[in-house]
């Protein structure tokens, strides 16, 4: 059926759309930071309701026991993992800083020595390549120097913020855990109260987004973190089978790298080949080449079952998305781009834009008829 409101009707019907959604997406982001214990608890509640449930039908356990069960449980793995995960990571992290100096000093000596290897081709570089690469290799103790000047100052500014900020940290975690308990064991009371108060339009636009997030966080990121764990064990059964230091540090590195698109466990591992191949140590150089074609293998291998070999997103898209989430939120920024376009994206064939795309397409006949002649 044709639309015949006037123009200025649509454009306005347009207008309080555009700005609606704007304020909506503005104010809701707001919101989110500001009540951000209680989304974390109700992920938390999401993930853990299945378990809940199959407490109550199996065991006969009372909800509200199988709740506090099962919190016990996740903050006692959780802390457990936290702890034995930071105390070997902190440990391979002060050797590595006692160690520095010395494989700072081993590192240059290894630069100057592919200098001298590729001395031949050298001399056939322009002059200005040469007296570059001369002015870098001589002002690499000036610009480590620097490097560690530049991480220490921020590295010191944040643990002083994380200090004063400990007891709004701490309060937090307590406020998390305790909605977490609250949204698993009043689940369906907070449920029916919240249809209660809700107009049916609201709910039928926070179901769709409630939807999408649960596909994108319940797939894509599940997904990928499964992935970036079996590539982190073989990663660190791999180094340790090279003899490389600080192995566990260096594996959850490069499993982090591999958890952002676009990137990979090549972005570390190629580099780190091609230099050991370089300074002649050809032993390293193709055990590590064999570990990535064996990471890269592995990961073939369980991605489908994992992601369904597929996140719905064109390769341009997922690029366009990593790179607005890196100008909006570096690193962390690029991790929550894709799930969130994934969200936006499926919102859009469900047809939660369809009102303001209408509008739009009104007004541009509109102006194409008064062009014509």
């Amino acid at each position: 059926m044709e639309d015949r409101r006037p123009y200025w009707k649509v454009a306005a019907s347009l207008l309080v759309s555009l700005i609606g959604t704007v304020v909506f997406v503005v104010v809701g982001f707001q919101l989110m930071r500001y009540f951000m214990p209680f989304v974390i608890g109700w992920v938390i509640a999401m993930i853990a309701n299945p378990v809940v449930r199959w407490l109550e039908k199996r065991l006969k356990i009372v909800r509200k026991l199988g709740s506090a069960i099962i919190i016990v449980m996740v903050l006692g793995l959780i802390v457990t993992g936290l702890y034995f995960g930071f105390s070997k990571a902190f440990t391979e992290i002060k050797i590595f800083i006692d160690n520095f100096p010395e494989m700072y000093q081993q590192f240059e000596e290894d630069f100057r020595q592919i200098g001298r290897e590729f001395q031949g081709i050298f001399h056939l570089l322009p002059a200005e390549l040469q007296v570059g690469w001369d002015e870098m290799v001589n002002n690499m103790d000036q610009g480590m120097a620097d490097l560690i000047t530049g991480i220490s100052e921020p590295t010191v500014t944040a643990a002083g913020n994380f200090a004063k900020r400990l007891p709004s940290i701490l309060i937090a975690v307590i406020v998390t855990v305790i909605s977490a308990y609250i949204f698993i064991a009043e689940r369906d009371e907070i449920i029916v109260w919240s249809k209660k108060i809700a107009p049916s339009a609201v709910q039928k636009k926070m179901t769709m987004v409630v939807d999408n997030f649960k596909c994108a966080v319940g797939g894509y990121f599940k997904a990928q973190f499964k992935i970036m764990i079996v590539v982190a064990l073989i990663l660190s059964l791999g180094l340790a089978f090279l003899k490389v230091k600080y192995v566990l540090l260096c594996a959850i590195l490069i499993a982090l790298l591999d958890f952002l698109p676009f990137f990979g466990t090549g972005t570390a591992m190629i580099p780190w080949a091609v230099f050991e191949f370089l300074t002649g140590d050809y032993k390293l150089a193709i055990g590590l080449i064999i570990l990535y074609a064996t990471t890269q293998l592995v990961r073939q291998l369980i991605q489908p079952k994992l992601v369904a070999d597929s996140m719905g997103l064109t390769p341009l898209v997922t690029l366009v998305l990593l790179y607005v989430g890196y100008k909006m939120g570096s690193v962390f920024g690029m991790i929550l781009a894709v799930p969130a376009g994934m969200i936006v994206i499926n919102m859009y064939k469900a047809g939660a834009f369809d009102y303001i795309l209408d509008d739009v397409k009104i007004l541009l006949k509109g102006i194409q008829k008064l062009r014509e002649p």
